[in-house]
């Protein structure tokens, strides 16, 4: 099969061959595991975290992607929630311990043992992958593929994010960067929270624009604008560390910044100088981030976004251009999600 195979970390943009297209064998299951020939995988920032070695994978080569949509083609004898000729997904949660008091309390998400799709264990870049069937998610109700890979991530990690927040009904809420992620969260919170108004502090003429033709109440600058009122909860998609201090200035006193990131690619520390106590952290304001996501947060959003048809927005790209995708990553060419599609 074709494979993007990711043999070391370093900068996409100065070296080829960091990430190339290969041929390997098709992967065989184990007893308690499928084979999905894969239609659609969703990329995602983390891959460039992945890339660039702010999360590197713990061995090379390996198949990046965590964002996986595509057909089930042979289920291992243990193996009793599939059969063949299912649609299942897989997300970035790849598996964990179940047996750790964080599996058993509700959060896998923090298991020592977590196991990432796509940087622990091969992904969705790639023309077959194999999953354990208990980590995979069955779709058959679902709508297009390309519509449900973004699901699994942005959309699965903004919701924890979401709920983290612990907003209710009618409490103003931020978001700044505004990619995949957010504009996913911003379509769910209108829906769970329809009195709540939205903020949204993004980099771009372009993005403000689409944050609004998506319903938020005002976008403004994340360089430096001030939201018209104070805010109970943001949440930060970015790649960067900045937005965290300007976040905090735009927070009502006992509000919350919830880091929607699993890397930051700079740390400013002129900037990290700046924090001052008394406008940025006093009066019960904080910081909290995310971690991964568990099997129930993508169950749960999944059945959300089914039921209320909530679609992303998605930019289409073919296999083989998997790194010109990525690249507008990095250059922040980004607009919703992007898919790869698989023939």
């Amino acid at each position: 099969m074709q494979a993007w195979l990711l043999k070391r970390c370093g900068n996409i943009v100065e070296n080829d061959e960091i990430l190339e297209l290969g041929t390997v064998d098709i992967p065989k299951i184990k007893e308690d595991e499928i084979l999905i020939k894969i239609k659609a995988s969703g990329i995602c920032h983390t891959e460039l975290d992945e890339i660039e070695g702010r999360t590197p994978p713990a061995t090379f080569p390996v198949i990046p992607g965590h964002q996986i949509v595509g057909v089930v083609e042979d289920v291992g004898k243990e193996v009793s929630k599939f059969k063949i000729g299912d649609r299942a997904a897989v997300a970035w949660i790849g598996s964990a311990c179940q047996k750790c008091r964080y599996c058993k309390s509700g959060f896998e998400n923090l298991c020592n043992d977590f196991q990432a799709t796509g940087r622990d264990i091969n992904g969705g870049y790639a023309q077959y992958t194999v999953a354990k069937a208990d980590f995979a998610y069955n779709i058959n109700d679902g709508f297009e593929d390309e519509y449900v890979a973004p699901l699994l991530c942005a959309g699965a990690v903004g919701y924890r994010s979401l709920i983290l927040t612990k907003i209710k009904n009618g409490e103003p809420l931020g978001f700044a960067g505004f990619g995949a992620s957010a504009h996913i969260v911003l379509k769910i919170t209108k829906i769970l929270f329809p009195d709540t108004p939205i903020f949204v502090f993004a980099r771009s003429k372009a993005e403000r624009n689409f944050a609004l033709e998506l319903g938020a109440n005002w976008a403004g600058d994340i360089g430096g604008d001030e939201s018209p009122q104070k805010l109970k909860a943001i949440i930060d998609t970015t790649p960067v560390f900045k937005p965290i201090i300007s976040s905090l200035l735009n927070l009502e006193s006992g509000g919350r910044v919830v880091i929607n990131a699993i890397r930051k690619e700079e740390i400013d520390k002129e900037e990290l100088l700046n924090l001052d106590y008394a406008s940025h952290l006093w009066l019960e304001k904080e910081i909290k981030t995310v971690a991964n996501v568990t099997r129930k947060d993508v169950e749960e959003f999944l059945s959300l976004a089914f039921k209320h048809g909530i679609r992303p927005e998605v930019e289409i790209y073919s296999f083989e251009n998997a790194k010109k995708a990525l690249l507008e990553i990095k250059e922040k060419k980004i607009r919703g999600a992007k898919v790869l599609i698989l023939n």
